[in-house]
C-alpha cells in the first residue's frame, strides 16, 4: 500500500474540495499574477536603471537578488501569521507594502536606496502573496490538491508572460520611474481586493501536533530538500535578470528580448498545469525529479544559442516548463513528506532556500560576466549547479520508497 503521508481534513460541513476552495484558488492566482509579474519584469528595467545610476551588472542585479531573498525568507513570518490569523490581514498588508515599495523606488536617486525601497517593499509585499497562498490553497483541498495548487501558481506564469512585455512598453512610453508608479497602483488594487475576498480554510483534523520547525530542519530528508531547492534557485533566477540584456547584446531588439521572459512565463503555465494534473495521478517525487532534469537541460540551449533567437526561445520554453512544474509540485510534495499541519510555516522555512539562492545567484552571475567579459562561464556555472541540485533529490526519493515498504 502506498503510504503517502496523507493528512485528512475535517469535512463535517462538506467545505473541503468545495467551491469556496476555488475562490481561494482565484485569489491566489490574482495575487501571484501581480506579485511575480512585477518581480520578474525587473529585467525590463535593468538597462534603464543601470544607465541612470551608472552601476555595473553585479550592483544592479543585487536589487533583484535582495528582493528574492526577502520574498522567500519572509515566508517564514507570513506563513506563520497566516496559520494563526488567516490570509486576509496578510494579503491586505502585502498589497499595501508592495505598492509603497514600488512608489518609493520611483523616487530614488541612488541604486543603494533602491536596495531598501525595492528590496524591502517588493520583497515583503510578495512574501505575503506567495507562501501563505500556497498553504491556504493546499488546506482547502484533499483529493485535488496538486491540481488546485497547479492552477493557482499559473498566476505566476501568466504574470511573467504579460507583465515583462507590458513593463518594457510602458518604459519606452513613460520611463522607468513612471512605470513603477503605474505598477504600484495596480498592485494595491488587485491584492487588497483579493485580501477582502479570500476565505479562510477550515481547521485541520489531525492526531499529530503542529510540527516543531527546529526539530524538522534537523532531519536528513528536510536538509536534502533544502539543498536541492537552494541549488536549483541559485541557477534559476540568473536568467530572469540577464536573459534580456544577453539577447540585446546579440543584436535582438528590445521587445523581442523582453518577450523571452514572457515565453518563460507562458511555458511555466503549461508546466504548472500539466505537472499539477499529473501530480494527482502519478508519483509526485518522480515528476519533481523530472522538472529538475528539464531545468538543467535547458541551459545547454542557452550556452549554444549565440545570436540565434530560436535557440533562446527553446531555452525559455524548457526552463519555463521545468520551473513551472517545480513550483506546482513543491507544496504537494512537502505535504506528502511532512503533513498539512502548519504547512505555511513548513513551506516558509523550506523556501528560505529559494531566498538564499535568489540572493546569491544573480550577483554571482553578474560578477562572472563582468570579470570574464562574457556570459559563457556564467551559463556553464548555472548548468553545473542546476545539475547538482538534481542529485540531492535522490536521497529524498529513497526515503519515500522506504516509507512505502
Amino acid at each position: 500500500m502506498n503510504e503517502k503521508n496523507e493528512f485528512h481534513l475535517e469535512n463535517k460541513t462538506g467545505e473541503i474540495d468545495s467551491w469556496k476552495g476555488w475562490i481561494s484558488v482565484g485569489c491566489a492566482f490574482a495575487s501571484m499574477f501581480i506579485c511575480f509579474g512585477i518581480t520578474y519584469s525587473f529585467g525590463a528595467f535593468f538597462d534603464s536603471m543601470s544607465a541612470e545610476f551608472n552601476t555595473g551588472r553585479g550592483a544592479t542585479s543585487a536589487v533583484f537578488s535582495i528582493t528574492m531573498f526577502i520574498i522567500f525568507t519572509g515566508g517564514i513570518v507570513s506563513g506563520n501569521v497566516t496559520d494563526r490569523f488567516g490570509p486576509k490581514p496578510v494579503l491586505i498588508f502585502g498589497g499595501l507594502f508592495l505598492g509603497l515599495g514600488l512608489y518609493l523606488t520611483s523616487l530614488v536617486n541612488s541604486i543603494w536606496v533602491g536596495y531598501i525601497t525595492y528590496g524591502l517593499g517588493v520583497g515583503i509585499g510578495v512574501s505575503c502573496g506567495y507562501v501563505p497562498m500556497l498553504a491556504v490553497v493546499g488546506a482547502w483541498f484533499e483529493k485535488r490538491r496538486a491540481a488546485a495548487i497547479g492552477v493557482a501558481v499559473t498566476g505566476i506564469g501568466f504574470g511573467t508572460l504579460l507583465m515583462a512585455p507590458l513593463a518594457a512598453d510602458l518604459i519606452n512610453k513613460y520611463g522607468w520611474r513612471q512605470t513603477y508608479v503605474i505598477l504600484a497602483i495596480l498592485s494595491i488594487i488587485v491584492i487588497v481586493v483579493c485580501g477582502f475576498i479570500i476565505p479562510r480554510p477550515p481547521l485541520l483534523s489531525n492526531q499529530e501536533p503542529k510540527k516543531n520547525i527546529g526539530e524538522l530542519v534537523k532531519t536528513p530528508v528536510f536538509q536534502y530538500m533544502y539543498f536541492a531547492t537552494f541549488l536549483s534557485s541559485l541557477s534559476l533566477y540568473f536568467p530572469f535578470v540577464f536573459l534580456i540584456p544577453y539577447a540585446k547584446t546579440q543584436g535582438i531588439n528590445e521587445m523581442a528580448a523582453a518577450s523571452l521572459i514572457g515565453i518563460i512565463g507562458m511555458a511555466s503555465v503549461f508546466g504548472r498545469l500539466g505537472f499539477g494534473v499529473l501530480g494527482s495521478k502519478i508519483n509526485c517525487m518522480h515528476l519533481f525529479q523530472i522538472t529538475f532534469i528539464i531545468t538543467a537541460f535547458s541551459f545547454i540551449f542557452w550556452l549554444l544559442a549565440s545570436k540565434s533567437f530560436v535557440m533562446l526561445v527553446i531555452f525559455a520554453l524548457l526552463l519555463g516548463t521545468g520551473y513551472g512544474g517545480f513550483v506546482a509540485l513543491g507544496p504537494t510534495l512537502v505535504a506528502e513528506l511532512f503533513g498539512l499541519v502548519g504547512l505555511g510555516s513548513i513551506l516558509g522555512t523550506l523556501y528560505t532556500a529559494v531566498g538564499f539562492g535568489g540572493l546569491l545567484g544573480s550577483p554571482m552571475g553578474g560578477y562572472l560576466i563582468d570579470t570574464t567579459g562574457s556570459y559563457t562561464i556564467a551559463i556553464i556555472a548555472a548548468l553545473a549547479i542546476s545539475s547538482l541540485a538534481f542529485l540531492f533529490l535522490i536521497p529524498v526519493e529513497r526515503f519515500m520508497r522506504s516509507r512505502i515498504k
